[in-house]
């Protein structure tokens, strides 16, 4: 089967309002045009397309247009005249012709397949979504006269597909129309629905426009890491855990404060950014970091975080420690944590674990950290 795709471009968007065709203007880095004209051209089942541009543009067209598998045509004053003219370009071996709107560049492979095998069978078919909310006919004075059965209702999209003598019949005609489909229901052709994409909008006003890059943005995505920290408890030290000084007759032993939570933090941020450890940025050979505090360590990570397009979402950590207990400070662990890293503390936890007695944590001689932290991007 051979499958012929016009891309209607023929307008010049006059109700969008902007200085250049409306087809040209630039969506995510390219123009709206080629990025519809991508959709077909590299489409496995489309031969060939056929583009309706205004006249003068179809005299010289971009570049992207000017490949093997493109044609060009002039458009004429209406949608379906345009249409027309592209129709009559269409290879004679056409055994269906795809017809979309060039200002609807989000257009998946799988309607415009979905759309084909449609009208293949059906002689006609157009994307179509079911209408969700409830339909009211009003008069001219905005009066409601009618509640309209939604079910029964569904917004026409692009593409809209044809077999050949179907669609023949459909530009033969001269009537007003606002697409193809509706040509086709004149001449006396049944239309199938094919279900339609939310994501496949057409833009014609301005607020469209902001929509359509909002589509072209990347997703924003998340990225975890994990961090783990021990310091032996000696004498003499103070206990530092989350940035609060917990009455102990031990402390933990480190070039810096020993915050053993403070670390764990550090290095769960650093490794969600595959931006090494808390060793690489703060090494304990460097005297800058002797005796430093280690919420300002933590601080400085999140910062690298931010500087990397990501923010804080949240953190949860587990502070291994046979004693002393240390649930009345961690309220105050949270809150020094969250500062450090920008965001509110509702995104920080903190918990305690004892090791039962086992291994030098359980035996009283160190304590540990585990945290989890996870990134998105901004």
């Amino acid at each position: 089967m051979f499958v012929t795709a016009i891309i209607a471009a023929g307008g010049r968007g006059q109700r969008f309002g902007a200085a250049q065709p409306k087809q040209l203007v630039d969506i995510g880095g390219e123009p709206m045009l080629a990025r519809s004209v991508r959709a077909f051209a590299t489409h496995p089942s489309i031969g060939e397309v056929i583009v309706a541009l205004p006249a003068e543009i179809a005299a010289d067209p971009p570049d992207y247009l000017r490949t093997p598998r493109v044609r060009v045509v002039a458009g004429g004053a209406r949608r379906q005249d345009s249409v027309a003219n592209a129709f009559r370009a269409a290879s004679a071996s056409s055994d269906v012709i795809v017809i979309h709107d060039a200002a609807r560049p989000f257009a998946s492979a799988d309607l415009i397949a979905r759309t084909i095998a449609a009208a293949a069978e059906s002689g006609a078919a157009v994307a179509a979504l079911a209408v969700r909310d409830t339909v009211k006919r009003v008069d001219d004075r905005r009066v409601v006269r009618e509640t309209i059965a939604r079910e029964t209702i569904y917004l026409a999209q692009t593409p809209q597909a044809f077999r050949r003598d179907v669609l023949r019949d459909a530009v033969a005609l001269t009537d007003d129309a606002t697409d193809e489909a509706a040509l086709a229901e004149r001449a006396g052709h049944p239309v199938r629905i094919v279900d339609g994409e939310a994501t496949n909008i057409k833009i014609t006003t301005r607020d469209d426009l902001t929509m359509a890059h909002a589509l072209t943005k990347p997703a924003r995505t998340g990225r975890a890491g994990t961090g783990y920290d021990l310091h032996r408890l000696v004498d003499g030290r103070p206990l530092i855990l989350g940035g609060v000084t917990v009455p102990s007759d031990r402390g933990a032993l480190g070039h810096s404060d020993a915050d053993v939570v403070c670390h764990a933090v550090t290095d769960a941020v650093l490794g969600a950014l595959s931006l090494g450890d808390i060793g690489r940025h703060f090494p304990d050979t460097d005297p800058r970091w002797k005796d430093a505090n280690s919420l300002d360590l933590l601080t400085r990570a999140a910062a690298l975080a931010r500087e990397q397009g990501y923010e804080i979402g949240n953190v949860d950590v587990t502070i291994v420690l046979e004693r002393p207990k240390i649930k009345d400070h961690i309220d105050a662990m949270r809150t020094n944590l969250a500062r450090a890293l920008g965001v509110d503390v509702a995104r920080v936890s903190v918990k305690g674990k004892t090791n039962e007695g086992v291994d030098a944590v359980g035996r009283g001689e160190a304590v540990a950290a585990h945290a989890i932290a996870l990134t998105r991007a901004r």
